[in-house]
């Protein structure tokens, strides 16, 4: 199985997040050295439009055969382009024949290679599609309401205001894509939809899931990376 770790350079919530250092380490380091850890991964290739992202994951363990275009690394770039370009070139010019891939966002440096490689084998025993990294919720969906611009409450569905005053057990329990491991075959990539019946969700807690877009997301991270070292 072939991983793909995105990250291009111009992040615009959080500059320069790729390698900003979280517990010394580049950020970008975190998965790099998550995926060398898992069973199941055979090559980790980095997709970026930045020399300084590349010699930095090149040193961690990552391959870089090639630089993504700057067309791909835009901040209008649909991300599901960049993975097809990826895999299209690899086949095509380095001799890879990519059916399936893992694809691994440096933004989550909670997760763990056993995640890798749990998600890896659901998608081998369901025979799926593709497999997402979700978490619980922290709260009822149906709980969540709109607000106007003077401030005002609104519903957002009916069905939710029905469900609303309910306890939280006697709600069913929803889940929120994580962003830390995906898994699918090349054939449901080029459809650039990832869901239908034959995806299924990886559950992971949400003490592995922080997806960082933010300085408070970094620092969350930071906590929990310190928790656990305790």
């Amino acid at each position: 199985m072939i991983a793909i770790i995105p990250a291009r350079g111009g992040s615009k919530g959080l500059p320069g997040k790729n390698i900003r250092p979280l517990q010394g380490k580049p950020l970008i380091g975190w998965t790099v050295e998550a995926a060398l850890a898992a069973r199941h991964i055979d090559k980790i290739i980095l997709s970026t439009d930045d020399d300084e992202i590349a010699g930095i994951a090149a040193k961690f363990g990552a391959s870089v055969p090639f630089m993504r275009p700057a067309e791909l690394a835009s901040d209008t770039a649909i991300a599901d382009d960049a993975y097809i370009y990826t895999v299209n070139r690899l086949n095509s010019e380095f001799g890879y024949d990519i059916n399936e891939l893992c694809i691994l966002q440096p933004t989550s440096p909670l997760r763990l290679p056993e995640h890798i490689d749990g998600a890896i084998e659901l998608f081998h025993a369901k025979k799926a599609e593709a497999v997402i990294g979700v978490c619980e919720l922290p709260h009822p969906i149906e709980w969540v309401k709109g607000m106007d611009e003077n401030g005002v409450l609104t519903s957002i569905n009916k069905e939710f205001d029905e469900a609303s005053n309910d306890n939280r057990q006697g709600v069913s329990p929803k889940y929120l894509p994580n962003g830390a491991v995906f898994v699918l075959s090349f054939e449901k990539l080029l459809t650039r939809d990832f869901y239908g019946p034959k995806t299924y969700g990886y559950k992971m807690e949400r003490r592995y899931s922080a997806d960082i877009d933010s300085i408070d997301d970094f620092e969350y991270a930071e906590f929990m990376l310190n928790k656990r070292n305790l």
